[in-house]
């Protein structure tokens, strides 16, 4: 049995069902539990074990609850569906906000309506994959969305992607934000050669081979520029063995701050995504981003800016003409990364994020905090 709806909306609890529990959907919950936390909702999450993401939840002082599961699924999505279950009788929670497709499928099999529901795609599932597994991903998430109060959008362009997969659902609109102190910087970085920074999982979502096969291109026309990975995954090895002298390669790092400072211009050649987080926190350190034309990449960037950093996705030529231009002109790409930060600054404030969110919850639970909402830069 699941426990009953709380009636009392002052003693209603958040639970967080999310997996991943790293990358930018980690990050993006953890901007969330702390400002609810400090808007005094009480705020529990559910989540893999030894991820950065339980990590960081529990320092924060969030009710933080083991949940085993992987990123994909197969044979073992009904344990995992059963182990949520066993988390959501234990929190008692008044409303349910599920991170990603794994946690969106696990926590309506497991509530089926009877609690209130918000499901976070952070990019559909639908996208990742092909052929019967595609077809299957979307008619499963036309038939969850009944069991869904709010599916909670990071771009109007993936809530228009969910709509001509045939997704019929009570939708929001919140773009993802950043804490726009934490990454800014006095200025460009000074470095001796051009620097290109990509930081974004070692996955074929990121295109990072797509980057790969542009670089050369990119040598011809700046000889002196290198090019930094930052992040790790799936398809390190073979990128590894792709890339040439002039790539470095960092692994998985805890703080992503310093290579965004070290960058001349940051890239983020995605095949696909919501709204990627990189590019955001790349602008809020006052530097130009070149970011393929994926669902979120014309909402994020300067309406200004697309002629010069928007690319299509999976069009090496492309990408490696954008690229040359900026990373062979310092002045243009000095400005983009000014009129970048203050884009940022008026738009993507994560405190702005966290206050629709919570908009939300009350809207669908009652849900309240302090009311207390930090001020927003304009």
């Amino acid at each position: 049995m699941l426990p009953p709806r709380d009636t009392d909306p002052g003693s209603v609890t958040v639970l967080h069902a999310v997996q991943p529990g790293d990358g930018g959907v980690a990050r993006v919950v953890i901007d969330l539990v702390r400002a609810q936390l400090a808007a005094g909702l009480r705020v529990a999450v559910a989540c893999p074990p030894d991820t950065a993401l339980a990590a960081a939840v529990r320092a924060e002082g969030a009710d933080t609850h083991v949940w085993r599961a992987g990123r994909n699924p197969g044979p073992e999505l009904v344990r995992e569906t059963r182990g949520l279950a066993r988390v959501i009788r234990a929190v008692r929670p008044g409303l349910v906000h599920a991170h990603s497709a794994k946690a969106g499928l696990c926590a309506r099999l497991v509530l089926r309506g009877r609690i209130p529901t918000v499901y976070q795609p952070h990019a559909w599932s639908f996208e990742a994959v092909e052929g019967t597994t595609a077809s299957l991903a979307r008619r499963w998430e036309r038939f969850g969305a009944r069991w869904t109060d709010r599916i909670l959008c990071v771009s109007e362009a993936e809530r228009r992607t969910g709509e001509a997969a045939g997704v019929t659902a009570d939708w929001s609109v919140v773009h993802n934000g950043v804490d726009v102190a934490r990454f800014a910087t006095d200025g460009p970085p000074g470095n001796p050669a051009p620097t290109l920074v990509c930081v974004g999982r070692l996955c074929r979502q990121k295109g990072q081979d797509v980057l790969l096969a542009a670089w050369p291109a990119v040598l011809a026309e700046v000889p002196t520029a290198r090019l930094v990975l930052v992040g790790d995954g799936p398809d390190g090895d073979r990128l590894r063995a792709a890339a040439g002298p002039s790539v470095r390669f960092t692994g998985a790092v805890d703080d992503t701050v310093p290579w965004y400072r070290a960058a001349d211009v940051v890239v983020l050649p995605s095949r696909w995504e919501g709204m990627a987080l990189a590019p955001l926190e790349a602008m809020a350190a006052g530097r130009p981003v070149v970011v393929s034309d994926v669902d979120g990449a014309r909402e994020s960037l300067p309406p200004a800016h697309e002629p010069l950093c928007l690319v299509p996705p999976e069009d090496p030529a492309s990408l490696a003409t954008a690229l040359g231009r900026l990373l062979g002109r310092q002045e243009l790409r000095h400005r983009l990364g000014r009129e970048a930060h203050e884009h940022v600054l008026s738009r993507f404030d994560v405190r702005r994020t966290g206050a629709a969110v919570a908009d939300v919850y009350r809207e669908l639970a009652g849900v309240r905090g302090t009311e207390h909402r930090e001020p927003i830069a304009q």
